[in-house]
């Protein structure tokens, strides 16, 4: 008799893409943020990577186990390593930090997401909202932090309607600027978050104002050093002049 075939293992497949659409103002908002991310982090040497929208699994052999966040931050990884997903067990990374942008399946982001964020073990998860209408009766808020607390898990820590809150990981502001369908989320600097940390498009602008402005000072001290050069050769002439006659 012939011995029975042994069955093969079924093949896990992981996607890369869920290939569901998403709100044009989530996208806009990220690839706003990413960039900026990126930039303040390596200006402070520090080695993480920011990414956005990537499949993060952190169960193996469970491929139905994901979540995609909208932006953020693998720890000690570095930027140009080029993420199409993410499994945790192969590393044992998982981000520190996830910002949520919350779309018109609002209750997904407010009641499913901080579950999921918890049982994938990230440190810090914050969640806009920029349909949110602060005044409005609507449930809807602007801001919600979520941080880790031992033997408590994930858990909420602010509920905020204010146009700014803290992100103690990052150890920066997150600000909402703008207005409507021009709202963005910007890093903010300072004790309060009054300073906007620029762009990089801004950066160059402010670097070439701070360049023009110098030349202009150097260019008037050079004519007050001529001016004076000019005052005081008249004052030697008119002084030769009178010991002449």
């Amino acid at each position: 008799m012939r011995a029975p075939k042994k069955r093969s293992s079924p093949v896990l497949v992981y996607p890369e893409t869920d290939d569901m659409g998403e709100h044009e103002l989530q996208r806009l908002i990220a690839e706003l943020l990413r960039p900026l991310l990126e930039r303040f982090l390596a200006e402070r040497g520090i080695v993480a990577h920011a990414g956005a929208d990537q499949f993060v699994y952190w169960a193996e052999g469970e491929p139905t186990k994901r979540i995609a966040p909208d932006l953020y931050v693998l720890p000690g990884v570095r930027q140009d390593v080029v993420i199409r997903s993410w499994k945790t067990w192969q590393t044992g990374i998982v981000p520190s930090f996830v910002l949520e942008i919350a779309g018109d399946d609002y209750a997904k982001d407010y009641e499913d997401n901080p579950v999921l964020y918890g049982d994938l073990g990230v440190e810090e998860l914050v969640i806009f909202d920029p349909h949110a209408r602060p005044g409005s009766r609507s449930s809807r808020v602007r801001w919600q932090v979520y941080r880790r607390i031992r033997r408590r898990g994930l858990v909420r820590v602010e509920v905020s309607q204010s146009d700014r809150v803290r992100s103690k990981h990052l150890g920066v502001w997150l600000r909402a600027v703008g207005t409507g369908d021009d709202v963005r989320v910007r890093i903010a600097l300072g004790p309060q978050g009054d300073e906007l940390y620029p762009t990089e498009a801004e950066a160059e602008c402010a670097a070439k104002e701070q360049e023009r402005a110098q030349r202009l000072r150097a260019e008037a001290e050079v004519e007050r050093l001529r001016a004076l050069l000019a005052a005081k050769t008249g004052r030697r002439s008119r002084s030769r002049a009178k010991r002449s006659r």
